[in-house]
Order: structure tokens, then sequence, then C-alpha cells
């Protein structure tokens, strides 16, 4: 019979020497996978002498404890009645649960976040909700459709109304919209990625895999019916072994179509909200090479001009860990697609191009990129970046050549289908939603991700029809004013002439 443990005697082994967790209601001894960890030691000793259940779950696939621990690792059971009580979501406390609303009841995206935030814990809201510093590009990526108005036409036959489009010249989707690759969605609910996977099938939708999905990719596609289409996001480790592996991994998978290379985070944004809750973030099994633990804490300069140890050195781990486990920031143009290129056949999308100036670039690579992601990161990056409609206006205006070598998308901001609408407007082929498929699948698993979906869909729909637009090829300029936000664009120098002759002398 398994021993039984109360909580307060596995609360005693948090240290190095001897670190006990529960997990599922099991107590296990990982005192040495400690510094094996992909992910560093830092991550497990946070959650040492405690119920790391919530904290491991949604980040790592079923079968990882049985591939990583040996059997005798399994102590026994923690005693139920002695764990701490479960903490209450942001909007609840101190009020009475409710359950959540009737999913026909939420109206748009605002009522699914609001309802998501009643349902989800305080780490898990925080850990969606938060962006960098202050939270302006975050904002502003919303705020500026707020500003692009739309020119309806009458007298023009809108009964039909067809929101398909094509990606590629061949990736055939029912809706020019795709979700965005976000980390950890389990923490919303268990359907987890696959649960956005299934939903996307119901409207044709695209889905990119977040590098950092809490499920495997196979778990995710697997029951697709044919012709869903995915793509896998591709964050470069420092040991590109391990990169090649995973890219080969996919290359098994026929549903995922493109390989999508994200740029705009070689470090962690400072996530404050994030922060104050234990930094969900740095769990992730992927993390930036340069920078652990919190974006508030640096390393200080030592005697000579070297570096001694952060102010928490306590709880950070050894530069050659983080090194091991973090993502590269040596990405280069010339050497990293060089390096995609011998390892995969499969279409490059680059994610989070935030100029005009590396637009231009990436279309240079044609055909091998195909396509380009026009994104701040959520906000969750360097605030006060542009948002992605901002991008979009500089392409058109310095260099609009680019439309025609690379398929140009858009994420960030997305909370109505009249701002799908207007980013199409201005030669978006397809555009992406990030949270809000989090926010539905917090409120009722993928049910929540289908509502988001269709609320986004027919909104969608009544815009084209009200601006006399059929299909979605024909929308264009001529149906929005973006005036007042082309005086916030950027206005200096193109400089495409010197980045044209620097790549012929670099390719």
């Amino acid at each position: 019979m398994a021993k039984v443990f109360s909580y307060d005697e596995v609360s005693k082994h948090n240290t190095s020497e001897s670190c006990w967790v529960v997990l599922y209601g099991n107590v296990y001894d990982v005192t040495d996978f400690v510094p094996q960890h992909p992910g560093g030691a830092k991550i497990i000793l946070q959650l040492a002498g405690t119920d790391a259940t919530e904290e491991y779950d949604p980040v790592h696939p079923p079968g990882t404890l049985e591939e990583n621990l040996k059997p005798e690792a399994k102590l026994g059971t923690v005693d139920p009645a002695t764990l701490p009580k479960e903490e209450n979501s942001p909007a609840t406390t101190n009020e009475e649960e409710t359950g959540p609303p009737a999913l026909d009841e939420l109206l748009n995206i605002d009522d699914i976040e609001a309802a998501a935030t009643k349902q989800l814990t305080r780490k898990a809201w925080a850990y969606y909700y938060s962006a960098g510093d202050d939270l302006i590009s975050k904002s502003l990526n919303n705020a500026v459709y707020r500003a692009i108005f739309l020119r309806p036409r009458v007298f023009v036959d809108c009964t039909r109304c067809d929101p398909s489009t094509t990606l590629f010249g061949h990736v055939r989707l029912g809706l020019p919209l795709y979700v965005s690759p976000a980390a950890m969605a389990r923490l919303a609910h268990p359907d987890g990625e696959a649960g956005i996977a299934r939903a996307c099938a119901s409207f044709g939708a695209l889905q990119v895999i977040s590098n950092n999905a809490s499920q495997t990719p196979e778990q995710i596609v697997d029951g697709a019916p044919e012709g869903q289409v995915f793509g896998w996001q591709l964050y470069v480790q420092t040991d590109r072994v391990k990169s090649e592996a995973m890219l080969a991994r996919i290359h098994r998978l026929p549903a995922i179509k493109f390989v999508c290379l994200t740029l705009d985070a070689p470090v962690p944004g400072k996530r404050e909200h994030d922060e104050r809750m234990k930094n969900v973030a740095s769990n992730l099994p992927l993390r930036s090479s340069l920078q652990e633990g919190s974006a508030s804490t640096t390393t200080k300069p030592g005697v000579g001009g070297g570096e001694r140890e952060p102010r928490n050195a306590a709880k950070a781990e050894s530069i050659a860990s983080a090194m091991f486990a973090g993502t590269a920031s040596d990405l280069t143009w010339r050497d990293t697609l060089a390096w995609l290129a011998r390892n995969t056949s499969l279409p490059i999308v680059l994610k989070g191009l935030q100029t005009h100036e590396d637009a231009y670039m990436a279309s240079l690579h044609a055909p091998q990129v195909r396509g380009i992601i026009l994104s701040n990161h959520g906000g969750r990056a360097a605030d006060t970046a542009p948002p992605a409609v901002h991008t979009l206006i500089e392409i058109r205006k310095y260099c609009p050549e680019v439309f025609s070598r690379v398929d140009v998308m858009v994420d960030g901001g997305i909370r109505r289908g009249t701002d799908v609408v207007k980013a199409l407007c201005l030669g978006a082929k397809a555009v992406g939603i990030g949270r809000a498929p989090l926010w539905g699948l917090g409120v009722a698993g993928k049910e929540g991700v289908e509502r988001v979906l269709e609320i986004l869909k027919a909104e969608m729909e009544t815009a084209m029809r009200l601006l006399g637009v059929e299909r979605v090829e024909e929308l264009g300029l001529k149906h929005i004013n973006a005036r007042a936000v082309e005086r916030d664009v950027y206005d200096g120098p193109a400089g495409l002439e010197k980045l044209g002759l620097w790549m012929k002398a670099k390719l």
C-alpha cells in the first residue's frame, strides 16, 4: 500500500539537496532530476515542497513524468485534507461562485474575456493578460483599429458573402483568420491546444501551434479532418540539434503546412502582471538564453568589469543551464535561413516584423520565405513598439512590392470582425487572434473557442456586406479611411537601396 504523506511533511523537502513535489496527488522525489531538467533547475526549485500540479500540468504533455523519472521516484500520495485551499480567480475573490454564463449570452470578445476572468486562476489570467511595461503597445494594438473608418456602399447586392481566402497560392482557408501561437493553453482549460484545433476545424480557420504548447503536436493534430491547416511555431534553440529534431518530427505530420519562425522576442519583455504572480512565463520549456527570472533584475558588474551574481541569486540557475535550455539570440538573415533550408523544405513564415525595412528584407528571400507576420508579440516584448497596422501602412508607403512577393499577415489587438476587415483592406492576407481563443477556452473549452470564431465571422460578414463586398479579395483601400492613423506612421527615409546592396553582398 502506498505511503500517505501530509502536506507539511512534503513542504520540508524544499531544497536542491532534498526536493519533493506533489503532482496529481502523488509525491515525487525529484532531487536527482533537478540538475537534468531541460528547463533549468530554477523552475523545479521554485516549486520544491509544494503541490506543483497547477504549474506542471499546463506545460507538460501526458507521459512526461514516465519518460523522465525512475519508478522509485514516486514515494506515495499526499493526504488531500492537508493541502492548502485553492486560489480564487481575480474577479471572484469574496464573491459567490456563479459558474460560466451561457455562450449565446456572450455577444462579443469583451464579454468572453470578462467571463473568462471570472473562471481562470489568478496566475493563468495574469499570464494571458500581461504585456510589456506599461501595456502601451498592447492597448494601441486595438485602439488603432478604432481610428480607421469604414466606407460603406449602397445599392449593392449583398445577398452572398464568401469569407474564404487562400494562402501561399494554394492553401485554402474557410476564414481569413488564424489562431496565433500562444503557450500553455491548458492553463485555461483541459481541452488545451487540441480543443482550439477542433474549434478551428469547424470554421476552416488556421492554427499556428506554439513551440511551447501544453500538448504534443501529434495530440493537437490528431483527428483533424482532411484539409485542416496547421503551422508550427519555431523558437530556435541554442542547441540547434534539438530544433532539428523537432523539425524532423514536424515533417511527419502532413497537416502542418509551414514553419513559423518567431523573431520578435529574443529576450522576454518585462510583464509585470506575470511577474507578480511568480512569473509563469519563466516556467516555459523554452526561454531566452540571455535572460532568466524577473525582467526587473539584471546581473551587476563585478570587480574588473566581470559579472557577479544577480540580486536574487538564491533563486537563479546557472548560466550554462540557461544557455542549454534557452532560445537562441544569435539569429541572422544569412545564417538562420540557410540553416532552415538545410533542415526543412516547408515554406517559412517570419513572425514579428515591425518595420518596412525588415519586411522588404524578408521579401528578398522569397520563395523560401512565403509569408511574414507583422506583430509586436501582442505587446508582450518591446513596449511602445508599433502596432501591425502601422507596419502595414509603412509597407504600402515605402515598398508595396512586398505584397506581391510574400503573403503578409498581421496579429495583435483583434477584438471585432471589423478589425479583421480593416486589416484585409490594408493588404493583409490573414489576421491572427491570440488572447481571444484563450479567453474562449477559459469560458467553455472547445465550445468557447468556437463561440469566439462564430462572433468574429458574423461581425466580419456583416461588415463585408455593408461595404458591398462579396469576397475577401475584393477588399481594398477604397473601403476604409485610415488618414488619422497615417499621421502617426514612421515618416523617415526608406533606406531600401542600401539594404538591397547589403543583401547582394551577403548572399
